[in-house]
């Protein structure tokens, strides 16, 4: 087993870290790593920026503008983004819609949205949840009928990331409510966010921000020429999507950036005993802790990318990247958080940061309670670890 990067891999890595500091502007920089809120210009701008570059999309096909590079080198430069601060990619378009119309589209839909998605023309949302029907997402009730070249589109789905950002949403809706078997009968549509009859609401997080939406539909026409794969075969769609929704959710080059950010705080700010926080026994072990963790997690990911190398395929025993990675961001959330102590609940006592960086601080809440959904999308890790026990474990 091979755990170091080769000279080319290096190289490689001299050559992204090297293009990062130069492309990256400090002052988009500084508010991904202060954790302030990233506008759609912002975000799609930063795709634009990649796209230049030829870097929007690594993992796809040459001819749609893909790198070719080996999976090493996709992950040397997803680590390498997350720890420079680069704004994250939206993965809707880039990194699920694009996926599905690879594999499943025809060459129009291909050639119509897989460029605009390259260049950060249009902003996805993905339209799967709905009251009731979220880890069970079979259940779906959003009803597709068809009527001539239109599907009429009448429901509503719910925590829509970003839709109120959204140009075009990708929706798993109902086309047959005769099947018996629950998977049967859904379709995959690409809708356009602009058509009549759609809605936007704002459900507004703990710390007031949009992030997630309710999307209603009512009498929404959509051409039969947005239908990817065939009628009543989204299921199989939504698991080839689901697949990729859970790749990097390990986040090992962010964890490492905050978790350095994590260490300054900690020298920098007073414990109880007017110490430095870093100073603090049970503080410092805890941060510890954190850190053997992400190590521990960078060489089991290293494990896996030599093996891949090696063109091994790696089944289960992935779901531990998804697992530990995000137990640790939401560790990460959890010190900073207590770090700051007061200062980091939305409102405190003006003047008691003495000269500390409060606006920071009190991001730090809000934060914290959006981390909580880390070990639940893609795949919860309870349903995680019940996977490593049955295919990887064999209970």
């Amino acid at each position: 087993m091979n755990l170091e990067l080769s000279p080319e891999e290096l190289a490689f890595r001299d050559e992204v870290r090297g293009w990062l500091r130069g492309a990256l502007a400090p002052a988009l920089r500084d508010k991904v790593v202060n954790f302030e809120k990233l506008s759609k210009e912002e975000l799609m701008g930063w795709n634009r920026t990649l796209a230049e570059r030829g870097w929007a999309a690594p993992e796809w096909p040459t001819e749609w503008g893909g790198t070719d590079w080996s999976v090493v080198q996709r992950f040397i430069f997803e680590e390498e983004c997350a720890f420079a601060g680069t704004p994250p990619l939206v993965p809707f378009g880039l990194k699920m819609c694009a996926p599905v119309l690879i594999r499943f589209g025809t060459q129009h839909q291909k050639e119509r949205f897989l460029p605009r998605i390259y260049r950060g023309d249009d902003f996805w949302c993905q339209g799967y949840s709905e009251p009731g029907s979220g880890s069970d997402l079979a259940s779906l009730k959003t009803r597709a009928e068809r009527r001539g070249d239109k599907y009429v589109v009448n429901g509503q789905k719910i925590w829509t990331t970003l839709a109120h950002y959204a140009d075009w949403i990708f929706c798993l809706v109902r086309t047959d409510v005769t099947v018996e078997k629950k998977q049967e009968g859904i379709s995959f549509l690409l809708i356009d966010m602009k058509t009549p009859g759609i809605t936007v609401r704002p459900l507004p997080l703990l710390d007031g921000e949009p992030e997630v939406n309710e999307v209603f539909f009512d009498n929404v026409e959509v051409p039969v020429e947005n239908l990817v794969h065939e009628e009543g075969k989204g299921w199989t769609v939504a698991k080839f999507l689901l697949g990729h929704e859970r790749l990097g959710t390990g986040r090992i080059g962010g964890s490492k950036r905050e978790l350095a950010q994590l260490k300054e705080i900690a020298a920098r700010l007073p414990g109880d005993d007017g110490r430095p926080l870093s100073q603090d026994r049970r503080f410092a072990d805890r941060v510890a802790r954190l850190e053997i963790d992400l190590q521990a997690l960078e060489i089991t990911n290293l494990r896996f990318l030599d093996a891949m190398r090696g063109g091994k395929p790696i089944g289960a025993e992935a779901n531990i990247l998804k697992i530990k990675g995000t137990e640790i961001q939401q560790m990460l959330t959890e010190l900073m958080m207590s770090a700051y102590g007061p200062l980091a609940l939305p409102k405190h006592a003006p003047g008691a940061g003495d000269g500390l960086d409060e606006a920071f601080a009190a991001r730090l809440a809000g934060r914290y309670g959006n981390y909580r959904k880390t070990s639940i999308y893609g795949g919860s890790n309870e349903i995680q670890r019940n996977i490593l026990a049955k295919v990887a474990l064999g209970l």
